[in-house]
């Protein structure tokens, strides 16, 4: 080759094209691109196994070297695309520059029936003809709505609206004999129930930035006034969103699994419900350190609550007290038995003492010191 027949030098030879291709078996982001003008759509004179590999140009925030930035992929069969021949003459060295959305004539079922180049052999794209390829989410089209929007929206009403919150039915005081078992009942917390907010995706065409996968995952970014959002989904259903509030809305459709290797802190300003179907654990000082205490502390004028609906509730020190204090009355009810087992008691009043029995009482000992 001349010194004067290298790229720059020679003519600019650019075109535009279809991909047929992107199965590179060097795995660099190639493509094989029927080029119009230059390549024949008819299928038997050039099969598309006979077109050259076109090579993808990357923008400069990608490096293009070691798999740093941008992976070279994206373009799928059925793609229009621009590109260049970096080969003026011969014309088996293209480029693409990028790739070119539309408003297709066929799908790529209908296009794989006619047996033509310029086409997805597979059938696959496009999936929609006479319509926009910039994807359905950008374009909020009000009669051709997302399917995933569409999914998003009946799963929010079909399985995550009323959840539940804690019940507290009632707490014994010891004021006014007048309730069961003779003390009268309070009620101590009212329950109510939550719901997954409503989709806010209200997008103005052009102010929706979409990215969109073939299997499903999306990653959406919409600057519309009022309604700006950001959503990571996963075609499973998992999702991230954050409104145009700064609400941020979790759904999980399998386990989550978080693990941090050093302090993690939390701080609510407001109400915090949780709602658990299953068992709840919570294993503290796992290592057996010392001072690696559990703390809770509630702040004035409110109450803990704890309700067992049906089952036991049990307290357990293996090695060590059990120490309880109140700085004024302790109110203790049983339904049934109340049953005491001890290698010792010791009982100190400070005031009067008064037992009472609706029946006979009974003291065993031997001897016993009534002083």
């Amino acid at each position: 080759m001349a010194i004067t027949d290298f790229m720059g030098r020679d003519g600019f030879i650019w075109f535009a094209g279809v991909v047929e291709d992107r199965d590179d078996p060097l795995k660099l982001g190639r493509v094989r691109v029927r080029a119009l003008g230059y390549h024949t759509e008819n299928k038997e004179d050039l099969p598309t196994e006979d077109l050259p590999w076109a090579h993808p140009l990357l923008p400069i925030t990608s490096s293009g070297v070691s798999g740093l930035g941008q992976t070279p992929l994206g373009l799928v069969e059925g793609s229009w695309v621009i590109g260049f021949f970096r080969d003026a003459e011969h014309k088996q060295d293209a480029v693409i520059l990028g790739s070119l959305p539309g408003k297709p004539f066929y799908t790529g079922a209908e296009d794989k029936s006619r047996g033509l180049g310029f086409s997805d052999p597979n059938g696959a794209y496009p999936r929609n003809k006479d319509e926009s390829d910039v994807n359905r989410l950008a374009r909020n089209d009000a009669d051709n709505e997302s399917l995933t929007l569409t999914l998003r929206k009946t799963e929010r009403n079909a399985n995550y609206l009323n959840i539940p919150t804690t019940t507290i039915q009632s707490v014994p005081t010891a004021a006014e004999a007048s309730g069961p078992l003779g003390y009268r009942w309070t009620d101590a917390s009212e329950g109510d129930v939550w719901s997954l907010p409503e989709n806010t995706h209200n997008t103005t065409y052009p102010y929706g930035h979409v990215y969109e996968t073939e299997s499903g995952h999306i990653l959406e970014f919409d600057d519309t006034t009022d309604a700006a959002r950001i959503l990571l989904y996963h075609r499973s259903g998992s999702e991230m969103e954050i409104t145009d509030k700064g609400t941020r809305n979790t759904l999980n459709k399998d386990s989550t699994y978080e693990i941090t290797e050093k302090d993690q802190k939390v701080y609510i300003k407001g109400n915090s419900d949780l709602t658990i179907r299953g068992r709840h654990k919570i294993l503290i000082n796992a290592d057996g350190e010392a001072d690696n205490n559990y703390d809770i502390q509630i702040g004035p004028n409110a109450n803990v609550n704890i309700q067992c609906d049906k089952g036991d509730i049990n307290l357990t020190s293996l090695d060590g007290n059990i120490n309880t204090f109140t700085n004024n009355d302790h109110n203790m009810w049983v339904g049934g038995t109340l049953n005491i087992k001890a290698g010792r008691i010791i009982e100190n009043s400070q005031s009067t003492t008064t037992r009472k029995a609706a029946g006979k009482y009974h003291t065993f000992g031997g001897p016993i010191d009534h002083n």
